[in-house]
């Protein structure tokens, strides 16, 4: 498929909000998971970095051509706009009463988006306000904490194998 082609192709009617991520590295990489399951887009919020950059690209393989982007000063700005587009939205993150993305199951006809927190700090407490829950990846280890690029490929391919 070209670039124009994909741009024009029918998309997963899901939005990956990045909420201030450090990485660009892992934004790069979040890009190319995007174009793999040709997502809706991504949304650039607060520190996180925006192409066009060198690091992204690296990890990005073109993706952020194909890939439609918007960047938000603030993750509370992106989210607004989402509600308003009647995006079902949830934070990736682990905290009290967090649905198990195994028994998460998404709204039917209804687009979703996927907040992604900060590498240390994780999804903002103000983010976190204005989503509509949270979805927990179990995991079993010591460390209970996984790479957001890892996070993100971990939850898209769960969500779209129940499709």
């Amino acid at each position: 498929m070209t670039i124009e082609e994909f741009k024009h192709s029918e998309k997963t009617p899901i939005i990956i909000v990045l909420d201030n991520i450090r990485s660009l590295h892992n934004v790069g990489s979040v890009f190319r998971t995007s174009d793999a399951f040709l997502l809706q887009g991504i949304y650039l919020c607060g520190m996180t970095g925006k192409p066009p950059h060198r690091d992204i690209r690296k990890s990005a393989l073109g993706a952020t051509d194909s890939v439609n982007w918007q960047y938000f000063k603030t993750t509370e700005e992106a989210l607004l706009q989402l509600k308003a587009e009647n995006y079902s939205i949830w934070a990736v993150e682990q905290v009290e009463n967090s649905t198990s993305l195994a028994n998460f199951k998404p709204q039917k006809n209804q687009p979703l988006a996927l907040i992604f927190g900060n590498e240390m700090n994780g999804v903002s407490d103000e983010a976190l306000k204005q989503a509509d829950g949270c979805i927990e990846i179990p995991q079993f280890g010591m460390k209970h904490s996984l790479n957001i690029s890892v996070s993100v490929g971990i939850v898209l391919w769960e969500l779209l194998r129940k499709k």
